[in-house]
């Protein structure tokens, strides 16, 4: 199951040192709706190697605003040393967000 990645949770995520991707997304934008099973079944997938979650841009803007969220869905790639490894904006396919996941890995 994803994780609800908020501003106070990321931070304790990156203490750990596994590599997090976030999927930026809101209620009300259907490519994000789209996006919600393919997050959820990776987050299932790759719960041993990586922490992968969703944050709702309209709850915790700062989170949004940190990583330039300017369009949603965002997916961000953060390494194991906290740097952004990719991002994807708009909806892509299974295969297109695990890919850059394996590059994390």
């Amino acid at each position: 199951m994803a994780l609800n990645i908020t501003e106070k949770i990321y931070e304790r995520l990156l203490q750990t040192g596994k590599p997090i991707v976030i999927d930026f997304w809101a209620e009300w934008c259907g490519p994000c709706r789209r996006m919600a099973p393919i997050v959820e079944q990776l987050a299932d997938e790759y719960k041993e190697q990586a922490f992968i979650g969703k944050c709702n841009v309209e709850e915790s803007e700062e989170l949004a605003t940190k990583f330039m969220v300017t369009s949603i869905p965002t997916l961000v790639f953060i390494d194991s040393k906290g740097q952004v490894a990719d991002r994807i904006v708009g909806a892509q396919s299974k295969a297109a967000v695990e890919e850059r996941i394996k590059k994390m890995l």
